[in-house]
Parts: structure tokens; sequence; C-alpha cells
């Protein structure tokens, strides 16, 4: 923490870009026009394949190019040939990635097999309809439930199979969680301009440098610094641009091929294949505890879905892992390949899943042995994380219980499922226990103190919704002892220094103590200039004695003894103070670490309808420091409405006939609106980890995700007594 006073992190700022927003002036990827240096754009529209499975045979493209205003028509048959050379430090998984038009074959309903490029976006999505695409179609595997699976990870603790056996309460479980869509507010999109070998990519992503910038370079074998990614907003991600998907590719092979600005704008419906999603599972739990709900031994077999050319895998073995102590863990992960593009992390990326399992495990134990929900959580708190031995950094659950109960008033309701009505509506209380690693990463930001008395601070971050623009901003006036209004934060281009993916829950941790680095390096270079200034009136002082407020540099216990930088840089000429800071975990951790949260919510469950209706929820969070809390209320709301979604709203649904998502559309793919929001409430426990990184952050974006599909199912458990084990609960399931 730094020693500097801290007046701008810890309070709940507005966000520093919200007029641009609310006003329409923020720009995102479709948005870039002359102003920012692209003029003359072409729009592309992707023609996607019709079959799951197969190989193309012809591309009949005379009808579309004869349209007014279409340019080209581009495919496997006159595409140049790419290099795609190795990519593996990017998102991609193992596998060999989608190559954009480089043979016939097609991998899953909807793989784009052409694109159109005209001078109207109109014109182009009329030519893109007319062009004829023969196949020889295979029928394609897209059933989790039928598929073969890969050779499962394991990972074991003791011996869970004998351990179970000998238990003498024994549960056995299988649990199915649907495929979910990200469907952030604004589609993906990329504008792409060649300037000779030199690419510039306006794009809706959520990795600059090492996402689209690297991918670009490596897909079209070119120097990495050759590649330039533009992208100052994105409008919500929730993981969906963690990657740079073939969309991205096709515009910039549009553009080589036209010699023109191309955009490419994906249609809701494209977004459910052109981009990637949260698998779907089935996951076998065997359980096993003494009678007063000592957890003896959990045996896990979990199969997800991956695509055929890639495997996708994510932590979804972690919860069940270093949640609760038990002797006996033995875990497998199978993935299933299916023609299917490949899934992508979606916010709490396997948390979410792995923990509505254990937790809905968790409240079925506690019902079969007559226990409460939060005593048999009590009962089994770890002493450390047994998974790897190390002790926590900060674990707090146990305050989130207490606190949530109290908040919640949780030790009013009846524990008998069933037991309590609203004239027709069955009322019901459940709760679930919430984790999500406290993940950092290497990252670079550049300050630069004008003489003005203004700062510039850059980072190549994204900023998808948490308000990445305002907590930097909060964290570089603090470091520099300056008000929010005299800085500036920018991020978003790959000239700027380098950062990790935004997401994980690692911007503010890694970012932010990056900014924190060069604010702090720039203030001590002023301070330094000023106390080896014979014509400063801090001329002599020892450097630790000064601290800078509003611009103003003086000494701790004499305020009055002081100058501002303005004067100190206009006095020696200097025009700037610029350092780039950086920040790097350590190699290998001391402590165990994990952002925590308890989740409690209120059901309704219509007697006679079986609808569902949340009532009210309630979130209490173990995420350290946090640095703005006005955001950190917009993150955890959010969040919750998510997994409201995931518990009773969205899933995917696949003609397994030719692998067509049925419900490629907000129609019929459900997600939360405003009549499904009850009344949301967050709490957070007050306090830093100190071992986490230098801001004391722990991360909260993932963690307020976890927990709230099973505290929601858990809920209507206790009010109609019957245990839905499949996700979304639908009214079906419970008629």
């Amino acid at each position: 923490m730094s020693l500097q006073p801290q007046s701008a992190a810890g309070v709940g700022q507005s966000r520093v870009d919200g007029r641009l927003k609310v006003t329409g002036h923020a720009t995102y990827a479709a948005d870039h026009g002359a102003e920012d240096g692209v003029s003359n754009v072409k729009y592309a529209a992707v023609v996607d394949s019709t079959i799951g499975r197969g190989r193309v045979t012809a591309v009949e493209s005379r009808a579309a190019l004869a349209q007014p205003g279409v340019l080209a028509v581009i495919s496997h048959l006159n595409a140049s040939r790419l290099p795609y050379l190795d990519n593996s430090g990017s998102n991609n998984p193992p596998g060999t990635r989608l190559r954009v038009f480089q043979d016939d074959r097609v991998r899953f309903f909807g793989q784009p097999v052409a694109v159109v490029v005209a001078e109207t976006l109109e014109a182009a999505r009329h030519a893109a309809s007319l062009v004829e695409v023969r196949y020889d179609a295979e029928r394609p595997s897209t059933d989790l439930t039928k598929a073969l699976a890969d050779a499962p990870s394991t990972y074991a603790r003791g011996n869970a199979d004998s351990a179970w056996t000998s238990a003498p309460v024994r549960l056995e479980m299988t649990y199915k969680l649907a495929r979910n869509h990200h469907n952030p507010m604004e589609p993906h999109a990329t504008i792409a301009r060649w300037d000779g070998n030199r690419l510039t990519l306006w794009d809706k992503t959520q990795w600059v440098v090492g996402g689209t910038q690297q991918e670009l370079a490596a897909v079209f074998g070119i120097p990495q610094d050759a590649v330039r990614v533009i992208s100052p907003f994105v409008g919500g991600g929730f993981g969906s641009g963690l990657r740079a998907w073939p969309h991205v590719t096709v515009a910039a092979v549009a553009a080589r091929v036209t010699g023109q600005p191309v955009k490419l704008v994906l249609s809701r419906r494209q977004l459910y294949f052109g981009t990637g999603f949260r698998p779907a599972y089935t996951y076998h739990l065997r359980v096993g505890s003494d009678r007063r709900g000592r957890l003896a031994a959990m045996v896990h077999d979990i199969k997800a879905e991956t695509s055929s050319y890639e495997k996708f895998t994510e932590a979804v073995m972690m919860p069940g892992q270093m949640l609760y102590s038990m002797d006996n863990v033995r875990q497998a992960y199978s993935t299933v390949p299916l023609d299917v593009n490949t899934p992508i992390w979606m916010r709490g990326p396997g948390y979410v899943s792995g923990a509505y399992i254990i937790e809905s495990a968790m409240d079925e134990l506690s019902y079969e042995l007559g226990v409460d929900p939060i005593e048999l959580r009590l009962r089994n708190e770890p002493a450390n994380d047994e998974s790897t031995g190390l002790p926590f950094s900060t674990r707090r659950l146990r305050e989130c219980y207490a606190v949530g109960a109290r908040e919640f008033g949780w030790h009013r309701r009846n524990p008998r499922p069933r037991s309590t009505r609203d004239g027709d509506w069955l009322i019901g209380t459940g709760m679930a226990a919430a984790v999500y690693d406290t993940a950092r990463a290497t990252a670079q930001a550049h300050t630069r103190l004008r003489a003005d008395g203004t700062a510039l601070v850059q980072s190549a971050s994204s900023d998808m919704g948490p308000g990445t623009y305002t907590s930097m901003t909060q964290v570089a006036a603090d470091a520099l002892g300056l008000t929010m209004t005299t800085v500036e934060f920018r991020l978003g281009d790959s000239l700027m220094p380098p950062t990790p993916p935004h997401g994980g829950s690692m911007t503010m941790a890694s970012v932010g103590s990056a900014v924190q680095d060069a604010s702090d390096k720039v203030r001590r270079q002023a301070i330094a200039l000023a106390v080896n200034d014979p014509n400063s009136p801090l001329h002599g002082v020892s450097t630790d004695d000064v601290v800078v407020r509003n611009g103003r540099m003086h000494v701790r216990n004499n305020p009055a003894r002081g100058e501002t930088y303005q004067q100190l840089l206009t006095r020696n000429n200097r025009p700037h103070i610029e350092v780039i800071g950086s920040y790097t975990p350590p190699e290998q951790d001391r402590f165990s670490m994990y952002a925590y949260g308890a989740v409690f919510a209120e059901v309704a469950v219509d007697a006679r309808l079986g609808m569902v209706r949340v009532r009210r929820m309630l979130g209490v969070y173990d995420a350290g420091r946090i640095i703005n809390p006005k955001l950190a209320d917009s993150q955890a709301l959010g969040g919750m409405v998510g997994g409201i979604g995931t518990a009773l709203l969205e899933h995917t649904v696949t003609d397994h006939r030719d692998g067509r998502i049925v419900n490629a559309n907000l129609a019929d793919y459900l997600v939360p609106v405003n009549a499904d929001i009850p009344d949301l409430r967050a709490i957070y426990l007050h306090g830093n980890d100190p071992e986490a990184d230098p801001l004391g952050v722990k991360g909260l974006g993932e963690v307020v995700q976890v927990g709230v599909a099973p505290a929601v199912t858990n809920a209507v458990f206790h009010a109609t007594g019957r245990r839905v084990r499949e996700l979304p609960i639908t009214a079906e399931a419970l008629l």
C-alpha cells in the first residue's frame, strides 16, 4: 500500500467515461469513422454453413457478384493461403484452430464458408443471401450424452472410492448444466485496414495485445508490431472477447483482397456460433460423510463439450478440491469432442459450473442430515488449502455466512421444505458459498506528469464495463497526489504498454498495480527533483518526509512548506516527467489466494404453474480491498442477474440432426430482463489482502456470479420439496 494519502480510491466515484457513454459519444468497434482515420469503408457479410459437418462442394457466386456495389465474394476457392503460425501463447486452446477459407471442411453449423464485400451493408447482406453453397453433408455429432469422451484429466488425494463406500451417509447424484451464451449488448465487430504490410484493426476485444494483435500476426505471418489493435470501448464481453474469433481474420482477408478498409459486424444470430460459449456439462457426484456432516469423500466424474478441432478446458475441478475440508477426493474431467464451435470462458469460468454442483450437493446433504445448510458448511471449513497445503492469505467465509445470515434474516426461516406460502406462491430460501481464484499477471503502464500539473496514464488494457477507466484513474490520482479531474487514463491501443487479458478478475490486481508503480515512481522523481533543487522550498528535506496533495508537494507535518508540481517543472524547464511502471507476480505463491462470498436467495414458486420468481438476493463478499464501491455494486448486482439467468432461463437448444442452434436469438434464448430482477444487495467485508498484490485487491467481477445459481436452486427445493438437478430449472420440471 502507498504511503500517500488515499482520497480517490475506496470512494464510490462515478464513471469518468459515463458522460461519453450516455450521450452516445463512446466509440465502439463498429463506430469508428473518418475522424479516427477510417474513411471509404466497405462492408462485409459472412455466409455461414447450413450443415453441421461435411465438405463444401461448390460456391456459386455469380448472382451475388452481379448485384450493384458488390466488390468481391471470397471463399476457400479463391482465398490466398495463410501461414497460421503457432500461437499457443495466446488464449487459443490446444488443437488446430479454425483456419478461415483454407479448405473445404465444415466443422460446425454456422462456420464461415464465404464472405461478401460491398459498398453498403445492405448490398453485402443481400448478396450474401444469393451465394449458393453446395455440400457433401454428414450427420454431425452434437449430443454430449452420446458422444465419446477424451481421456480424462484427474486429481486425487486419499482413497475417495473406498472412503465413500464405507461412509455412514452416502449420496449419489447426476447434474446437468445447459450451454450458456454471453449475449453482450455490443455485437462482435471488426474494422480492418491494410497499409502495405501493416494491418490496423478496430476490434471488440478483451485482450488487445496478447489476443487480437498476437493472433492476427500469427495468422498472416507478419511481425507482431506490424499489427495495431484499437479498442477504446467494449460494450460488454463476459469472456466472449478473450480470443480473436474467425470473423476478425475474415475482415482482414476481405480488406486485403479489396484494398479497402472493411467493416464486419456479426449479427445477433451469428454470435451463437461465431464466438464461444459456456460449455454444457454432465456431472456425476458421490458424496460421503459421517452422521454429523463431516465430509469423508467426494468422487467427481465430469464431462464437458468441446469442439472437434480444439480442446477447451476450464477450472471446473477447483471448487471440489479446496472449498471444503475432506481427506478423500477423486476427480475425472473429460472433454467430449463435438461438431460445434469452440467454447470460451464465460463469467466465473469453471467455478460457476463446479460450485453449482458442490453447493447443490451440500444443500442435499444438509437436508439428508437435518443440519442447517450454513452449519454444515461451518463444520467443513478447512484450516488451509487442502489441494496445495498452502495457508490461505485471507479466507473470511465464516464472516460472510454470519453477516449474510444476519442481514438476510436466515434464522427466521422454517427449515422444512414446502412449509411457507404466500397465497398461491410457495416461498423458499437458499444459500450457497462462492469462490474464485485471485489471478494476477505481468502488466505495464506509462505515466506522464506534465508541466501544467496534469497527468496522462496509459495501458493497453480493455474496459468491457467494470469501470477500468475510472478505477485506474483513482489509483493514479492517489499515487500522484492529484485530483481525479487532473488525471487522464487511456487504454485500448496496442501501442500502449502491454497488459494481460481483461478477464479472470485480474485487471485491477495486475494493471492497477502497474499503474500504481508507474505513478509512484513519477511522484518520487518529482520529489527527488524538488529536494535537490536549491530554489525549491523543499530543498534538503528527506524524500520520505514529503507527500503530495492536490498536486502540491509538502512536508508531511508542515503543509505550509512546499510547492506544486507545476511550479517545480516550470522552474526546471521540464515539459514532463514520465516512467513506464510494471507489475510481475511472484513465480511461486506462498499462500492460497481466493475471493469468497456467501449468496442468499428467496424465491416464490407458483404452486399450480411451476413459475419461479426470485424475490430478493444478498451477496456478502470477501474480495480484499474495494477500490470503488459504486463500481463494485455494478459488478455484484450484474453477476447476480447473470446467475439468475443460468439458474432459471438460459440454455441452448440444438437440433442434433444438422447441428443448428434452434434458439439463436434473444426472443427464444431467454436472458433476465427487468421483470425478472428482484431486490438485490451486496455487502463487502472491509479489509485488504496484502499478500495478493500491492493494491490488496482480490478480484470481484467473477466471484459475484459464482454461487448464485445454487442459491436460487436450493431455494426452489426449500419452496417446493422438489430437487431439480438440471439447469435451467423450467416450469415443466416443477409440475
